[in-house]
């Protein structure tokens, strides 16, 4: 997608700043030898590193090692639900990290307001191939700012042993109809459980809603190349809207106003016949201490349908990796990036079904059944308007309060209209 950044007044001037930051001098230390180089390199990751990937940390860290063996590599792990606050906290203060991981719909705040080095791209393994719905959120003004690390699809991640009890077969559907009548059979076998969820789809899970949102035409918001305005207001919009809230209503027996956050955690304790989530997250499903590794040859992955026949569009999502314009050593920190997203690495992201951040070596995952309906959703995924102030719009919850306000009784209509006009006081405005 073609980047396209409306920036208020003023965001000029931060810009040229931005350069002048982003093409520091290099750090007194590059002169030294990597042998007797010293400092600190301090590295935020979330925390799907430390759970899911962690040898990928350790690999990385003993390699720089290596290379650097009086630089001390300190790792610390950050959850989604506080990062951008305590970033924001770290970044005003003495405190930043050197390498920080950013979702790929938080990057522009940062970009805009000069918090982020400029990086070569050149120095990145596989950057020819990088997945474009990644690079881009990474790139301004043809410079680049982060590098990608790795993408998130969704699919259906779905329980083979309720299918098979359910329908007589383990095979998931290939069209909404047949799935929301296998879902049908699924309840009435287990209609002694009021607390299983054929479909646990949670209310405040706006990238469902969204993706039903893209499903009928519609869009968060749109652009006249001057201006963005919010579009949750069309008739699209509020089609795919109602059409996600319908599903919501009538298959999630658990708490309709929970967002998505631990949806891995309620299949893992058979709650679930389906969850909609990222590729990987089948892998937390089944991996303790969270996970149930008796479910290991029951949790299957796959397209998961949409309305009018086709799939539904999955967000394109993922995590990039900056340098802070703060650190006193970038350069390190720049070659741990490079280390730590080398194509080892991200091969060894594969074996755990999780998307690469290049086409290279995601392509061979769209014929393994295991990772192909991930690896397949992302050509034709959607993203998030690319916009000065859309990290405040997420920040805020607007979306999620307006899934929450259906789900209490508020009309889609009325909703999407206070959603619309909060969109629209925050969109172009870098924060």
């Amino acid at each position: 997608m073609k980047r396209k950044l409306i920036a208020a007044i003023g965001v000029a001037t931060m810009i040229a700043g931005i350069a002048a930051c982003g093409s520091d001098k290099k750090d007194d230390k590059a002169a030294e030898k990597p042998a007797d180089q010293t400092g600190t390199v301090t590295v935020w990751l979330m925390a799907e590193a430390q759970t899911a990937w962690p040898e990928l940390v350790q690999n990385t860290t003993a390699q720089f090692k290596a290379k650097y063996p009086k630089v001390n590599v300190k790792i610390q792990y950050q959850q989604w639900s506080d990062k951008v606050q305590k970033l924001d906290a770290a970044l005003s203060g003495s405190s930043a990290p050197d390498v920080v991981e950013l979702g790929n719909t938080e990057t522009q705040t940062y970009i805009l307001n000069g918090a982020l080095a400029e990086l070569d791209k050149k120095s990145f393994q596989n950057s020819d191939t990088w997945i474009k719905g990644l690079e881009d959120t990474c790139t301004y003004q043809g410079k680049l700012y982060c590098a990608p690390y790795y993408a998130g699809a969704r699919v259906a991640i779905y329980n083979t042993a309720d299918f098979k009890a359910g329908t007589g077969s383990d095979a998931f559907p290939a069209t909404e109809d047949e799935l929301t009548a296998a879902l049908d059979k699924i309840e009435a076998k287990k209609g002694g459980d009021k607390t299983y969820s054929p479909l646990y789809l949670p209310g405040q899970y706006w990238y469902a809603a969204m993706s039903y949102v893209k499903a009928y035409g519609g869009q968060i918001a749109k652009t006249d190349g001057t201006k963005w305005t919010g579009d949750l207001e069309s008739p699209q919009a509020q089609q795919g809207i109602q059409h996600f809230i319908d599903l919501v209503k009538k298959y999630n027996h658990g708490d309709q106003t929970k967002d998505e956050a631990d949806h891995a955690n309620v299949m893992a304790h058979q709650k679930a016949g389906v969850i909609y989530g990222n590729g990987w997250e089948a892998g937390s499903v089944i991996t303790p201490p969270n996970g149930n590794a008796k479910l290991k040859d029951v949790i299957k992955t796959a397209t998961m349908p949409g309305p009018n026949g086709k799939a539904l569009p999955s967000f394109i999502g993922g995590s990039d990796l900056a340098v802070v314009n703060k650190s006193k050593v970038k350069d390190l920190a720049k070659e741990w990036i490079a280390d730590f997203t080398d194509e080892k690495n991200e091969a060894a992201l594969v074996t755990k079904q999780t998307l690469p951040n290049n086409t290279k070596q995601l392509e061979p995952m769209k014929a393994d059944p295991a990772t192909a309906a991930a690896a397949n959703a992302v050509p034709d995924a959607w993203f998030t308007p690319i916009a000065p102030g859309w990290a405040a719009i997420e920040k805020q919850g607007i979306l999620k309060t307006m899934l929450l306000d259906i789900l209490k009784g508020k009309s889609v209509a009325d909703a999407t209209k206070a959603a619309d006009d909060k969109i629209n006081s925050l969109i172009n405005t870098a924060s």
